[in-house]
């Protein structure tokens, strides 16, 4: 019997060509285990401890086809971590409410306080609001070359209880300066868990959006000087394909590798087309969670 989790390392140019090759490596080097949301018939998951290096992740290809989902859902997935969400967390104290616990861009950018109800209003509980993504920026842009610009999500008085706590567990940046002066915004990313089949694409490509549009654009207005995405490298502690995913992840990607090329397999982000879906899905979105908000 196996006595260790796998560690494993995948680095490649582009989101969609580390996506592959992380899944494929997982799928042929990661061990069996169980999870505690594994249903009495479902197989073991898949997992291990992966690092995924992405060299240009603003770069095409960017899109995955193989991912569980649309790009309708990937600009719904980045509007969530602007914060288009952060309303739906719940109330702590009424056990009633089934809404969200916590929202990424929510413990970013007011970490240490939570939703409770209080003189008959809900309103923000805790010891202290912190914005961590005011202060990464502030950091950055006082000192590109500083190791303290990290943001955290774990609140242990919170999520060492919660049904379902937070995968993402933090956020590092560093500017790096090119030789024609050109900042490379380098990040590391962190997850105690995260879902390779079901959420990682998502979670990739939404996070590259986040540290486009939310840190390296904010500090390209403020020093004057352009910031580009460098490396971004992903850590998650189990990467991992359910067991109830894995013949779905077979007949998807790993059953088809020889039958279609890459270019088959990925579209480009950059592509007039897929920009055009991508930008006009915001409407969409914004028209789902109005209805969300009207029905709870």
């Amino acid at each position: 019997m196996p006595r260790n989790i796998p560690v494993l390392f995948v680095q490649e140019k582009t989101l969609a060509m580390a996506y592959e090759k992380a899944l494929l490596t997982l799928y042929t080097q990661g061990c069996r285990m169980k999870t505690q949301y594994d249903k009495p018939n479902d197989p073991p998951s898949i997992d291990a401890s992966m690092n995924i290096t992405t060299w240009e992740p603003w770069s095409d290809p960017m899109i995955h086809k193989a991912f569980p989902g649309g790009i309708e859902d990937l600009k719904e997935y980045s509007m969530e971590l602007f914060g288009a969400k952060d309303h739906w967390v719940k109330n702590m104290n009424d056990a009633g409410d089934t809404r969200w616990e916590y929202t990424y861009h929510g413990r970013l950018s007011g970490y240490g306080s939570w939703k409770e109800k209080k003189n008959g209003s809900c309103a923000d509980i805790g010891p202290f609001k912190i914005n961590q993504i005011d202060k990464v920026v502030d950091k950055l842009c006082a000192q590109p070359f500083t190791r303290q610009a990290q943001m955290i999500t774990w609140m242990p008085n919170i999520d060492f209880d919660c049904y379902d706590p937070p995968c993402l567990q933090s956020l590092w940046y560093r500017l790096l300066e090119d030789e024609r002066g050109t900042y490379w915004l380098n990040c590391n990313v962190r997850f105690r868990s995260n879902d390779a089949w079901g959420a990682n694409f998502m979670n990739m490509f939404g996070f590259t959006q986040f540290n486009r549009r939310i840190i390296a654009d904010r500090v390209q207005e403020r020093v004057g000087k352009t910031v580009e995405l460098g490396r971004m490298n992903w850590h998650a502690d189990s990467w991992h394909i359910y067991g109830k995913d894995i013949e779905e992840a077979k007949q998807r990607l790993f059953d088809r590798l020889d039958d279609m090329t890459f270019e088959e397999r990925t579209y480009n982000f950059h592509n007039d087309f897929i920009q055009e879906m991508y930008d006009g899905a915001e409407t969409m979105v914004v028209k789902k969670i109005a209805e969300y908000d009207r029905t709870h």
